[in-house]
């Protein structure tokens, strides 16, 4: 545990990229893990643009206790820890895959979320924008929401598989990483491509991996340092660090 807490100390560009693992803790079930989504739904088919297309009701039926709920949930230990190492400007900067809003809940200021968020939502037909909280009471009533103005079907502005992922957040998260000199990868299986393939940036400018994750990876064997448990890297961060 001293060595990550060495790396920490002596980094200068220091990024997180954080997987649905980290969310875990506040009672948000990850995807490939013993409990995850997959053990219960087709995440494939909750999140592909085609169904949504054919039957949007699937998605937001099944999404109604999974993100039409994040004001139920708070930021767990791990959420906290990374805000406080940014305020300290330990943290230059966290990518996110998760789409629950938990980094900013928790008081992280420079995040980029690689798949989108549902905080916004657009109409599919008239581009007409919605805030989370008003299409949550719709979803949460059980009806598909659609436009006030043009009667369109509503999308979140997540990036649904099958969709590409915003030009511009991308390039954003490639600019972190290809400046880290300390990559530290945390609750991700990377194996959902583009973003499993940002600390091959950090690799190639000689920056340092470290995987924190309970299940392996395609790239634990490039990691200079490699964890399973969160909570007690965490732990001891924070005990270290804060």
């Amino acid at each position: 545990m001293d060595d990550i807490i060495d790396l920490l100390k002596t980094s200068n560009h220091c990024v997180f990229l954080s997987g649905a693992g980290v969310s875990t803790f506040s009672g948000i079930p990850d995807f490939r893990g013993k409990s995850g989504l997959y053990t219960k739904y087709d995440a494939d088919r909750i999140f592909s643009l085609d169904e949504f297309h054919n039957d949007p009701s699937y998605y937001y039926h099944h999404s109604k206790d999974l993100i039409y709920n994040l004001n139920e949930r708070e930021p767990g230990l791990i959420h906290k820890i990374l805000a406080r190492m940014e305020e300290q400007g330990i943290v230059k900067a966290i990518i996110t895959q998760n789409i629950d809003m938990l980094h900013q809940k928790a008081g992280s200021i420079n995040i980029i979320e690689i798949h989108g968020s549902p905080a916004s939502h657009h109409c599919l037909q008239c581009g007409r924008h919605y805030s989370y909280k008003n299409i949550a009471d719709i979803v949460q009533q059980d009806n598909i929401p659609l436009c006030d103005g043009c009667g369109g079907l509503i999308k979140p502005d997540i990036t649904f598989y099958g969709e590409m992922l915003d030009q511009e957040t991308l390039d954003a998260a490639i600019k972190e990483v290809s400046e880290a000199d300390v990559l530290i990868v945390i609750g991700s299986s990377l194996v959902v491509q583009p973003a499993a393939s940002l600390p091959l940036y950090t690799l190639e400018n000689d920056g340092k991996l470290v995987i924190v994750n309970n299940m392996p990876t395609p790239l634990d064997r490039y990691a200079h340092l490699r964890y399973n448990d969160l909570q007690d890297v965490f732990q001891y961060i924070e005990k270290a660090l804060l």
